[in-house]
């Protein structure tokens, strides 16, 4: 069994363990947005990652989006779920094993990107401020 790494950036690893204390009744907002919680496996380490993702749901899928604030590279864990796209979405109380797939296809990425900046407006400033273009994943049922 991997072991759980907690993040290195320190807001991140608080939200988790408060997420998770609390059974998913806590920690399940950031900036007032609703998030939810990815768990995943590092590509390299093979550790047990979890990361606090804005929530972007799709009728029984989500969207995530691998922003990192609009940085000029892609956060860590997009790199992860592309080698291991196996993960664990806890939705407050709900944990559910799902499957992550990078949509590539420009009709429903558009389509995706427009529930997540909807969800979330600041995707499109991020967007804006980076000259990568931000991946987007709709994560499914497994």
């Amino acid at each position: 069994m991997a072991e759980y790494v907690p993040s290195p950036i320190e807001w991140a690893a608080k939200q988790v363990d408060l997420y998770e204390s609390s059974n998913g009744r806590e920690g399940t907002t950031l900036r007032g947005m609703p998030v939810v919680l990815v768990t995943h496996r590092g590509r390299h380490t093979g550790a047990i990652r979890k990361t606090p993702l804005m929530r972007v749901a799709d009728g029984d899928r989500y969207v995530i989006i691998a922003s990192m604030g609009g940085q000029p590279k892609h956060p860590v864990w997009y790199y992860n779920l592309i080698a291991n796209p196996d993960i664990t979405l806890r939705d407050g109380e709900k944990v559910i094993e799902m499957r992550a797939r990078l949509v590539e296809e420009p009709v429903e990425r558009a389509r995706l990107w427009a529930l997540a900046v909807a969800a979330y407006p600041d995707y499109a400033a991020y967007q804006e401020r980076t000259t990568r273009i931000i991946p987007v994943f709709s994560i499914e049922p497994r």
